[in-house]
């Protein structure tokens, strides 16, 4: 089996819970539900594909894959009362979110080398595909885009690494480099989390020279 059609399928599906799983927290409706998973799902890609020049985005020709990711909404959405007393609601999202980062960021990076980017080119259609879906997910529910401020949070660093590591095997072994890369964001991401790493951030200096309240 195509290692692109099971990753495509893997990483859609998954971020299309992700979204639905954010819509059942904020107490969306039916389509509200609906409206985030598919944005989570197919955003990051149909940005990834604009910018490559591939249109329309291939996510939009797949039909199956659409009614996919409208069907995994309608289950959320229906089994929505048995997921938050099980505690996907709060423990789940987190690892849904971070495979569909690193899936849709190792296919982006292969978009990227299959139009003939260089490094810094398959880095960002590597990042955009994979975070693209949820700075959306976060703007459709009334949220700054988490990778914006959320600095315990690897989340465009961890798939800009998972891109590097495809971008550096994929002449070689392109069928690993996607697995790789995949791998890399995903350890990057739940790494982080353990070791409790953060990014830098700036602090704004207080006014007036006054020291700032503690």
């Amino acid at each position: 089996m195509d290692i692109l059609l099971v990753l495509t399928w893997a990483g859609t599906l998954t971020f299309a819970v992700a979204g639905a799983l954010t819509a059942i927290e904020k107490e969306f409706d039916l389509v509200g539900v609906t409206v985030l998973a598919l944005a989570t799902a197919v955003g990051g890609g149909a940005i990834r594909d604009v910018v490559v020049g591939k249109l329309p985005p291939s996510a939009l020709q797949n039909e199956p894959l659409i009614w996919a990711v409208v069907g995994a909404a309608l289950v959320v959405f229906t089994l929505h009362t048995r997921l938050e007393h099980t505690g996907l609601l709060r423990n789940g999202l987190f690892m849904l979110d971070t495979i569909g980062l690193g899936v849709f960021a190792a296919l982006g990076a292969e978009r990227g080398i299959d139009a003939g980017l260089g490094l810094w080119g398959v880095l960002f259609t590597g990042v955009v595909s994979g975070v693209g879906g949820g700075m959306l997910r976060d703007i459709f529910a009334g949220e700054v885009p988490g990778i914006l401020y959320r600095a315990s949070d690897f989340y465009a660093s961890a798939a800009a690494g998972g891109a590097l590591v495809t971008f550096l095997l994929y002449p070689r072994y392109p069928g690993a480099a996607l697995i790789a890369g995949s791998t890399t964001v995903i350890a990057l991401r739940f790494g982080a989390r353990l070791l409790r790493l953060r990014l830098p951030v700036s602090t704004p200096r207080p006014r007036g020279g006054k020291s700032a309240p503690q």
